[in-house]
């Protein structure tokens, strides 16, 4: 997929902006009880799937034991790194006040120190969306997705890669964010590098220890089947935060821009490139849920610190103001996305 202009013209643009900055202050003036409610329960709903899944490892020399523990801890991991994790370190709760659920404070159970990706994922990636040389998301700086990203020779292997980096994801993204092509490129000292590794460091080692040699050991006669338990979870997790981010950023019908398309945005074209930079993936309200509300990738780029609980609203008012002005609103099924991204992947691993 080439890059493209931004379209419609800019008159229309703009006056899609201003339907969009409705949108954004009606949700913003109707936050309240009910929205603290829904995250408040997510968290203690989290914290009960895990303390479940933690006592069943313990006990995980019995296989129903240990399988019950896995399933409940994957969908702990899943939650918190998807719809509390991912969600609070955008600020999309700070309006509460509550600093145990604030942006400030969240830690979250991720080997990436949350300060080193909201770096590169808040102010990065959500400012230069899908732009050649200025989005690191972007193929996250080893795959190429857009014909005008240089083709290299590893890019031939690139589907390989992205076999391994899926069961992996999270580590992936801990070395994605220490930001080692900047450094190569002058645009990050050095002892940047080294600061950023040492925190990396001390993170990741508090996050191994936790589940590889802690719980393995208060475990007892379980330590085994706790540990291989807590690598299933960790594993299912990466490879369902992979599946949803490639799938909501990364499928045929995304476009990709310029540096030159977006010299002097407008506000409108800001948000036109968000939700021409993302698509959306179908399913049901759990899937919603567990997905941190990422199926809504296009509402999620277009408003990124609203909550997450109110996308769902949001989305049927976005899509007919695209139909409206003909703007492409990429949509659909997770099975199709999911091929839709492959494909991009496979395409771009060419030289054309």
């Amino acid at each position: 997929m080439t890059t493209t202009p931004l379209v419609p013209a800019d008159p229309v643009s703009e006056e899609f902006g201003a339907q969009l900055d409705r949108i954004r202050a009606e949700i913003i003036a109707a936050r309240g009880a009910e929205d603290a409610r829904y995250i408040r329960t997510v968290v203690a709903a989290q914290r009960g799937l895990e303390a479940g899944g933690r006592l069943a490892l313990g006990v995980s020399l019995f296989p129903p034991a240990w399988a019950a523990g896995t399933a409940l801890l994957s969908l702990a991991k899943i939650l918190e790194n998807m719809e509390l994790g991912h969600n609070i370190l955008h600020g999309q709760w700070d309006w509460m006040g509550d600093p145990a659920i604030h942006s400030a404070t969240w830690e979250w159970d991720f080997p990436t120190p949350a300060e080193a990706w909201k770096h590169t994922h808040n102010h990065l990636h959500h400012t230069w969306t899908n732009v050649v040389d200025l989005d690191r998301d972007l193929g996250y700086v080893v795959f190429r997705m857009s014909a005008d990203q240089r083709w290299l020779p590893r890019h031939a292997v690139q589907p390989l890669y992205n076999l391994v980096l899926a069961p992996l994801f999270e580590w992936g993204i801990a070395l994605y964010d220490l930001e080692p092509d900047a450094v190569v490129a002058g645009r990050k000292p050095w002892r940047s590098l080294v600061t950023d590794l040492t925190t990396l460091a001390a993170k990741a080692t508090r996050q191994l220890a936790k589940d590889y040699v802690l719980f393995p050991l208060l475990a007892g006669p379980s330590a085994l089947p706790c540990l291989l338990g807590n690598a299933t979870a960790n594993t299912v997790r990466n490879l369902w935060s992979h599946t949803i981010i490639f799938c909501g950023h990364f499928p045929g019908d995304v476009r990709t821009f310029t540096e030159e398309s977006v010299e002097g945005e407008t506000r409108g074209e800001w948000y036109l490139r968000q939700v021409q930079g993302s698509a959306n993936i179908e399913g049901s309200r759990l899937f919603h849920v567990l997905s941190g509300n990422l199926g809504h990738q296009i509402e999620h780029h277009a408003f990124p610190d609203l909550p997450s609980n109110r996308y769902a609203e949001i989305a049927p008012r976005v899509r007919e103001l695209c139909e409206k002005y003909g703007i492409p609103y990429v949509t659909g099924p997770l099975w199709r996305q999911y091929g839709s991204t492959w494909g991009r992947i496979l395409r771009f691993a060419l030289p054309r």
